[in-house]
This record gives structure tokens, C-alpha cells and sequence, in this order.
């Protein structure tokens, strides 16, 4: 690995990382166009662990100063999604002489079965496991869109409870179907309580008191035909239910709490709105709209949404035409990231060049992993792009891959690389691999 490049100046501020590296392995490389999610990282113990879970199933944790592995296990299915949770419900081999209970790490499939599993933060044993596919039923078609896929988890304030969305899509002819599941999980696995639909859940946020838990579905054709619902954490009961009330069945893309406040991006018209309780509209900002370019309706999806202390994020993905999904035109708005105040207003906004797969919070910090940008086909906006929430773009990281999956907390960031080659190049661009530094 080559070490930390210089960053560009001005609006992409002026910072630089130094980054610790390690292989992953193999990837098939991706090409032109955006891939579905393959990796995750996540950091956790203070910043001292980082996780990773690789499309083979391959978890392993790490310890974040010298990336020596503390344990590796393997994952049932693809393992895309990961947490940790603060309690225990098993008491951990490494327990102390007190009782205490190490953290648990948590990860997500995508997979025949679709698995929730629960690891031991300090030796990689398994505690539980639970399989979506139970719930969901099994794959109709061997392909890895119709595969169970647990989309988002979420840890509960008490550090004991887990939240977890599933989903998994089936066609037949023209008629398309999601199968969907929430879940409130207990620290040792028990399900206390299960909020199915026949829409397809794209994420979910619990409030800051871990009373209510927002989940953002972002395509409905069956009878489920909302795109928020906000449920009771401890019942799963329904409190309230929100929709951008557009024609079609996207809905939404992203959902934040921030204290009483709901910020939701709006796959249905390219919105992005902040609610309060029971899904009062505050305000409502034009992001990536349809819009009038040299004969072509263009637009972009807003995908991604953070909401802390007054201030909400969105992110905005690729361009699309009204008419057609080929186009060589580019939304003014695509690729951008753009914080509003509590007003609606903006704060300050800045591009992120490529298609972004996720962001990753920690305190003041936003953090993009920005992927390639499809019509541009720049290796320039490979990189990881970071933010002061307050204040905006700090620096930035280029990489010779793209940028899939990024995780911040307690000083460090964490950064996963994976492959590419561009279907008209021919040149392969970077390599799987785990990138770690620290932020100042």
C-alpha cells in the first residue's frame, strides 16, 4: 500500500489521513457501474476494534493499531452489515472477575438464509443465530437479488437490544413481491417481536431514547403502500406513519432521528423532508428534483440521511432520465452532499463526485466512501471524503480502487477498498483492502 496522498484544496478542504492497510483477499472487481453492497466495517471498543465482513462471509476483527487479527470467523451468508452491542445477554468466555460482559459483535447476511448472528467481541465465538429466511421465505431464483438480505441493524440505547430489517424480492411474469421483516431482538437472540409487511424495508433509526423506531421502506406494490412507519421499540406497536405521497412505488431512501425530529429522504419526489412527532412536516428541500436539461428530464435519488444537533445531511446518488436510465446528461444536484440548519436552510454543501454506498457518523465527523461515477468513469473520484458536520468538507482520501464501506467512531475511521475496472478501459484498478487511520 502507498501511503496517504496529498488531498485536493479548497472545497474539499485541506486535510489528510495516514492510513494502516491490509489485504482482504479476493473480489470480483467491479466494473462500471455501481455494484450492490459487498463489504462492511464497523468500529467499535473505543475505537481500539475494527470489524470487517467480506462477500465470502469472512468476519474478522481487528485490533485498530497494528490491524493484527484478534479472531476470524465465517459468516453463513455474505456478511454486509455489522454492529456491535455495548451489554450481553451470554456471559463471554473473557468476562471479567466482576461479571462484566464483553461486547458482542453483531453481523448481517445476505444469503440463502438470510442470518443474524451474534459474535464474542473478544474470541469470535458465536452466541446466537437467527435466520431470516424463516420469516421471509426461501429464494426463488438462484441470483443474488432475490436472496434474503438483512438490510440495517440498529442497537437499542440499553445496549441489549438489537433491530434488525430483512427483506427478500420475488418476481413472477409482471407480478413483483417483497417479503419483509422487522425485528427487536433480546442480547441473547430471543425475537420480542416481529412487524412484517409486503413492502421492501431500506433502513431503519431508533431515537435517541430508544423509544421509537423509524423504518423507511422504498419500494411498495403490495398492500403495504406507506414508505415511514415510526413503531413502539419496546412492541413493535405502530405509532404513526408518514408518506412523500407521490405516484409509483418508490418511497423513501433514508431516516434519521435527531431528539424529536425525523429526517427522511424521499425517493418518491427527490426531497428531503424533517418531521416532527407524528409526522408533521417541518420543511421540505428540493434535492435532487426532476429537471429540464437540453431536452431531458433529468433526476437523482437522495439515498442517504444523518440528522444530529440541529443539522441534517443528504446525499444524493446518480442521474436518471425520466425517459430512459441511458442519458449523457448530469443532474446539477447529483453526487452532492448537502447540510441544512434547522430552518431548512443551507449550511453548506459540497460534491462527492461518485456514488456513495453509505455514510458514516462519528460525533462531529461524516464520513463518504465515494464509489465510481458511471457516466464520468473518473478514477479521480475514488476516495473517502470526510465532513465537519457543522462546518463541512474536511479532506479527503484517494484511493486507486473505490471506496464501498466506511465506519467512524472514537477517533478512528475505518475505510473499505474493493477493485475496479471500467467496461472501457481494461485496467484494474486497486485491491480489497481494509484501510485504518486516525482522525485529529
Amino acid at each position: 500500500m502507498s501511503e496517504a496522498a496529498d488531498v485536493d484544496r479548497g472545497e474539499d478542504g485541506d486535510g489528510r489521513l495516514e492510513f494502516r492497510s491490509v489485504p482482504l483477499g479476493d473480489i470480483e472487481t467491479a466494473r462500471s457501474r455501481h455494484m450492490w453492497t459487498r463489504s462492511a466495517v464497523h468500529v467499535a471498543d473505543g475505537g481500539d476494534l475494527v470489524v470487517t465482513g467480506e462477500w465470502d462471509g469472512t468476519v474478522t476483527a481487528r485490533e485498530s493499531d497494528s490491524l493484527e487479527a484478534r479472531w476470524t470467523t465465517d459468516h453463513p451468508d455474505h456478511a454486509v452489515g455489522i454492529t456491535t452491542l455495548e451489554g450481553s445477554g451470554a456471559e463471554s468466555s473473557n468476562a471479567d472477575s466482576d461479571g462484566d460482559t464483553a461486547e458482542t459483535v453483531v453481523v448481517a447476511g445476505r444469503g440463502e438464509t438470510g442470518t443474524v448472528a451474534a459474535y464474542d467481541a473478544a474470541t469470535g465465538d458465536q452466541r446466537w443465530r437467527y435466520d431470516t429466511v424463516d420469516d421471509l421465505g426461501e429464494a426463488v431464483k438462484d441470483t443474488v437479488f432475490y436472496l434474503p438480505y438483512v438490510v440495517s441493524l440498529e442497537t437499542g440505547s440499553d445496549g441489549d437490544t438489537l433491530y434488525a430489517a430483512a427483506r427478500r424480492y420475488e418476481r413472477d411474469g409482471e407480478v413483483r413481491r417483497w417479503h419483509s421483516t422487522v425485528y427487536a431482538f433480546d442480547a441473547d437472540g430471543t425475537v420480542r417481536w416481529r412487524y412484517e409487511t409486503d413492502a421492501s424495508p431500506i433502513a431503519i433509526d431508533l431515537d435517541a431514547d430508544g423509544e421509537r423506531l423509524a423504518v423507511g421502506y422504498n419500494r411498495c406494490m403490495g398492500d403495504h403502500d406507506t414508505g415511514l412507519v415510526v413503531l413502539e421499540a419496546e412492541t413493535g406497536d405502530l405509532e404513526w406513519t408518514w408518506d412523500p405521497g407521490t405516484e409509483g412505488d418508490r418511497r423513501v431512501g433514508d431516516v434519521s432521528f435527531d431528539g424529536e425530529t425525523l429526517a427522511v429522504s424521499s425517493h418518491g419526489d427527490k426531497r428531503g423532508y424533517l418531521l416532527g412527532p407524528g409526522g408533521t412536516e417541518r420543511w421540505r428541500v428540493d434535492l435532487a428534483v426532476e429537471t429540464e436539461m437540453d431536452g431531458e428530464t433529468l433526476y437523482a435519488y437522495p439515498n442517504h440521511v444523518s440528522a444530529a444537533d440541529g443539522r441534517v445531511t443528504f446525499v444524493t446518488g446518480n442521474t436518471y432520465a425520466e425517459e430512459s436510465r441511458e442519458t449523457e446528461g448530469r443532474h446539477p444536484n447529483e453526487h452532492r452532499i448537502a447540510t441544512f440548519d434547522a430552518d431548512g436552510e443551507v449550511a453548506w454543501d459540497a460534491q462527492v463526485r461518485g456514488f456513495v454506498h453509505g455514510l458514516a457518523t462519528g460525533g462531529e465527523t461524516i464520513a463518504a466512501p465515494c464509489a465510481q461515477n458511471f457516466r464520468v468513469r473518473d478514477p479521480e473520484t475514488h476516495a473517502v471524503r470526510w465532513f465537519e458536520r457543522e462546518s463541512g468538507p474536511q479532506g479527503l482520501e484517494r484511493l486507486e480502487g473505490i471506496a464501498t464501506a466506511a465506519a467512524a467512531d472514537d477517533g478512528t475511521l475505518a475505510a473499505i477498498e474493493e477493485p475496479v475496472e471500467y467496461h472501457d478501459d481494461g485496467e484494474t484498478r486497486g485491491e480489497y483492502a481494509l484501510h485504518v487511520a486516525a482522525l485529529e
